[in-house]
């Protein structure tokens, strides 16, 4: 039997975000979370909700799957 690891949500929000100049606390206000709960997305530590990854994606003013998608698929 192999052991398969389980998928991970990758990101590009950091990146995105300082493309904007946009600080945590910016844009957590944008999107009615805690500075906290960016950084947490940022880092990989927590995976947003799908309502939220499309809230921070039209806070940022990208596509959603510009932002998020699962490591290993092909992008």
């Amino acid at each position: 039997m192999t052991s398969r690891t389980p998928p991970r949500l990758a990101n590009r929000l950091r990146v995105a975000r300082a493309e904007r100049d946009l600080s945590q606390t910016d844009l957590a206000e944008s999107v009615d979370v805690s500075r906290q709960t960016i950084s947490s997305i940022e880092t990989g530590q927590y995976t947003p909700s799908a309502l939220l990854a499309f809230r921070l994606a039209a806070a940022l003013r990208v596509p959603v799957a510009q932002l998020f998608w699962i490591e290993g698929d092909e992008r």
